[in-house]
């Protein structure tokens, strides 16, 4: 393939001006064959099974950065949910297999590893109650380790039960962990409807229905869908999303390209390409200045909704064109402490808890990375997911939240997360109760849409 010199000047600028990059590739590792009533088996098992298949992890992921030019910027691991393979055992506490990955992922050098997780969208086994009852000590004891519960889909309702549960679960996160390095919650995340092929962290688990091991790709490029936008200032709205879409073909294709040559070079299948505009703290690398430069004065304004949903569109018919293989979440993140204008948003008073809520709807995933007041009520977390969890049900789509309660702090107050998890304002909650509705329990019911055999 010959490529002109525009062409050539144009990929220069989305690594070295735009911020074009490949967010992770991630390796989904199947632990299903290393459950064992023998704790302790099973543990040398699953350090086993990791360090064969992802040994060679890093080495491929920086030899191809330096190859093709492309830069790499997480490596990451996903397991099957440790709730199915450590139920076998019949142990009372999953702190050690949680330990267990850490370690694999420290000796082989990966940013993080998920599936510390549970599927609990219709009811909870005692192994399933033993994971989550396992999360806050296993998040403040370990580094690298992501955990991740699912609650509810579209087709069995929400588990309201669950819900109750997880929002204890973070409230004693938080709390466990507050000395530590990063705050627990940072690393949780409570679903409905997650994908079993999503690459991204804190939410990624090798699902049940994949492979024994596939290589799954993360590409992310909000710096350049900036400039795209940029491109078509004052233009009609429809020639912004041509432009934008065509934008996110090109990065797509870029993707495979990587994700095809990972799953060679380490022999496994490739599994998804998730294109997701999943921003950073840098200047640049933002959603929210995408928004801003669609026309809002800032994110948040009325009009946000309308815009995201374009924005969202775009980048998923873009990326459907340009693979086959598109797949986990793709579309726009919008997480409040990785996004330096959502950040600016939240301290100028312009994007609300609500507003987040109401722009979930048609973004991917959902309230992510959203510190609150470290005295917010246990029943008041799990009645803002519960809101969220409905929000996927209803619409057939991935919802999520990571809500990080502040310990001592108060709305408006500064939290540090270090690193790629950024920083932002306490954000303000609702002060009326929602305990009654919570404390009922149950299970809400599938939407009517959902019966489609």
């Amino acid at each position: 393939m010959i490529f002109s010199p525009v062409e050539i000047e144009e990929t220069v600028n989305m690594f070295m001006r735009q911020k074009l990059d490949i967010r992770c590739i991630t390796m989904g590792i199947s632990l299903l064959d290393c459950a064992d009533s023998d704790a302790k088996k099973a543990n040398k098992k699953i350090y086993d099974k990791i360090m064969r298949y992802a040994g060679n992890l890093v080495r491929v992921g920086q030899d191809i950065e330096k190859e093709y030019g492309v830069p790499i910027i997480n490596k990451r691991i996903s397991v099957t949910p440790i709730a199915l393979v450590a139920g076998a055992s019949g142990e009372k506490s999953y702190v050690e297999y949680c330990r267990t990955l850490d370690k694999c992922a420290r000796e082989l050098g990966v940013n993080f590893i998920g599936g510390f997780s549970a599927l609990v969208q219709k009811g909870i086994t005692p192994a399933d109650r033993i994971l989550i009852d396992s999360i806050p000590e296993a998040l403040a004891e370990t580094s690298f380790v992501c955990s991740s519960v699912n609650v509810g889909t579209t087709k069995n309702g929400i588990n309201m039960d669950a819900v109750k549960l997880m929002g204890e679960t973070i409230k004693k996160t938080a709390e466990v962990s507050r000395n530590c390095e990063v705050n627990g919650c940072a690393k949780l995340v409570v679903f409905t409807n997650a994908p079993e092929d999503n690459p991204f962290m804190a939410g990624a688990f090798h699902g049940p229905g994949e492979g024994d091991a596939v290589i799954n790709v993360g590409v992310s490029g909000p710096g350049v869908i900036l400039a795209a936008a940029r491109e078509y200032k004052g233009r009609p709205i429809n020639e912004l999303a041509d432009g934008i879409k065509k934008m996110a073909f090109k990065i797509t294709r870029m993707g495979q390209m990587v994700g095809t040559e990972a799953a060679a070079r380490l022999g496994v299948n490739f599994g998804i390409l998730d294109l997701s505009l999943a921003p950073t703290p840098e200047v640049g690398d933002s959603v929210a200045r995408i928004l801003e430069e669609i026309g809002l004065e800032g994110a948040g304004a009325p009009g946000t909704t309308a815009a995201l949903a374009m924005l969202t569109d775009m980048v998923k018919k873009g990326g459907v064109m340009a693979s086959t293989n598109v797949g986990g979440l793709s579309g726009a993140f919008i997480p409040v402490s990785e996004d330096e204008g959502m950040i600016n948003a939240v301290k100028q008073h312009s994007i609300t808890l609500e507003k987040l809520e109401a722009m979930t709807c048609v973004c991917s995933v959902g309230l992510d990375m959203i510190a609150i007041p470290g005295d917010t009520p246990a029943t008041t977390i799990s009645g803002i997911m519960a809101d969220e969890m409905a929000i996927g049900m209803v619409n057939n789509k991935t919802t999520a939240v990571r809500l990080i309660p502040a310990p001592g702090k108060k709305a408006g107050e500064w939290v540090e997360f270090g690193g790629l998890l950024g920083g932002c304002p306490v954000i303000d909650v609702n002060s009326f109760s929602c305990a009654d509705f919570i404390n009922r329990g149950g299970r809400i019911p599938a939407p009517i849409h959902s019966f489609r055999n």
